[in-house]
C-alpha cells in the first residue's frame, strides 16, 4: 500500500486549537460496521449509544510538561523536548533540541542555578542524547514539573496556557504516572458524570498505562506504508485489566489507539501470568489487512493525513481486509463536509 494513499484534504479552519467549552460537548460521529451507516451526535450521548455491558479501557497516563526552555553559553535560546529516559540512571534522557545543530555544536545548554544539560550524541532519528545535571531535583521528570511547559501539539499554533494544563489531561489521568509527551486524546471528552453513568449502566472500566511517545505525531515517511518503522512506546497492564483482556466472553471498547496498541501488542505475547502487572514496550505497526484480538469497539479523535493512526484506524473499520483506509477516507469527508473539529483538541468517532 502507497503511503500517498494517507492522505487527504483538510480545511485548515477545522483544525481545533482549543477544546471544546466543555468535555463533552464536543461532537461524535458514530460508524456502524455492520450497517456501513454514519450518525452524528454530541458527546454525552455517548452512553446510550454504546452496547450493553462493555469491558472499557482507558489510558491513564498523564502528561509531562516535557518542553524545557535554557540557553547556551553563546547566549542564544533552546528548546528542549523530554521524550524518554536513555539509562538507568535517568539522568540521561532522549530529547529533541531546537535548534539541534546549533546546540549539539555548542555541546551545553541550560539556567544557572536550575540546571545545565550536555548533548552527549546525535542520532539518526533527529533526536540528541542529552545528560542533565540538577542541582534541585531528583531527575528530569521533576525538573519539567516544576519549570517546564505543556507540549501541546505542532498544529496547535499557539503556546500552552493555563487552562490547558487542565484541559489537555483526561480527568481520570494519574499524576503519579508523568510520562507522556502528548494525551490519549480520545479520553478528552469525558468527564466525572459521564464516567459514573457508564459504570451506573452496568459497563465495567479497567486502566492501563501507555507513555504516549513522539512517534504518534511522525508521518509515515517512507513510499510503502509496509516499510515504515514504527516508534516503540512503553506500557504497564495490571492484573484485572490482564485477566479481561483474556476473556474471551467480554465485549471491549477501546478509549483511544494508544490502548489499542499496548493491548494488541500484550496479546500477542504469551504472558499468561495473570496475577502480575505487565511492563513492555509496544512496536506494534497496525495498518491493514489486520485481525484484531482483543478489540470490539474503539473510542477515536480524527487523526492527521499521512500519520500510523489512520492506519489502524482504517485496520479497525474492515478487519482483515485491505480497503479500511478508503473507507475512513470516505468517514473523514463526510466530517469533513459537517464541520467537524479536528486532531487532539477536536471531536470524537466511535466504532461499533
Amino acid at each position: 500500500m502507497l503511503t500517498e494513499d494517507l492522505n487527504y484534504k483538510l480545511p485548515p479552519q477545522l483544525i481545533a486549537q482549543s477544546p471544546a467549552e466543555r468535555r463533552d460537548h464536543s461532537r461524535l460521529l458514530l460508524f456502524h460496521r455492520s450497517t456501513q451507516t454514519i450518525s452524528h451526535h454530541h458527546f454525552h450521548e455517548l452512553p446510550r449509544l454504546l452496547p450493553p455491558n462493555l469491558s472499557i479501557f482507558r489510558n491513564d497516563v498523564s502528561v509531562l510538561k516535557a518542553r524545557i526552555f535554557g540557553k547556551r553559553p553563546t547566549g542564544g535560546q533552546v528548546e528542549c523536548l523530554l521524550l524518554r529516559p536513555d539509562s538507568p540512571s535517568e539522568t540521561t534522557w532522549q530529547c529533541l533540541l531546537k535548534p539541534g545543530g546549533k546546540t549539539a555544536k555548542n555541546g551545553t545548554f541550560g539556567i544557572e542555578n536550575e540546571y545545565s544539560a550536555e548533548v552527549l550524541k546525535s542520532l539518526p532519528s533527529g533526536e540528541y542524547i542529552v545528560r542533565f545535571d540538577l542541582p534541585k531535583d531528583t531527575d528530569p521528570t521533576a525538573l519539567a514539573q516544576r519549570i517546564g511547559a505543556l507540549p501541546l501539539p505542532p498544529y496547535v499554533r499557539r503556546p500552552a496556557n493555563q487552562e490547558d494544563e487542565k484541559r489537555y489531561q483526561t480527568v481520570y489521568a494519574d499524576r503519579e504516572k508523568c510520562s507522556a509527551v502528548a494525551a490519549p486524546t480520545a479520553g478528552l471528552h469525558f468527564t466525572p458524570e459521564s464516567l459514573n453513568t457508564l459504570k451506573k449502566d452496568g459497563h465495567s472500566i479497567y486502566d492501563l498505562t501507555l507513555s504516549v511517545g513522539l512517534g504518534t505525531f511522525r508521518p509515515v515517511e517512507t513510499k510503502r506504508i509496509e516499510d515504515h518503522a514504527m516508534h516503540a512506546e512503553k506500557y504497564v497492564l495490571p492484573p484485572a485489566t490482564k485477566s479481561v483482556l483474556r476473556d474471551p466472553s467480554k465485549k471491549k471498547l477501546a478509549i483511544g489507539t494508544t490502548c489499542v496498541r499496548a493491548i494488541e501488542h500484550y496479546l500477542q505475547t504469551d504472558d499468561l501470568e495473570l496475577f502480575k502487572s505487565t511492563e513492555a514496550e509496544s512496536n506494534l505497526f497496525i495498518c491493514p489487512p489486520y485481525h484484531f484480538r482483543g478489540i470490539n469497539h474503539l473510542l477515536t479523535n480524527f487523526h492527521l493525513p499521512g500519520s500510523t493512526l489512520m492506519c489502524l484506524v482504517g485496520s479497525f473499520l474492515n478487519p482483515n481486509k485491505s480497503n479500511g483506509i478508503s473507507l475512513l477516507k470516505k468517514i473523514y469527508h463526510e466530517a469533513i463536509r459537517e464541520n467537524y473539529r479536528f486532531f487532539s483538541f477536536g471531536d470524537a468517532m466511535l466504532i461499533i
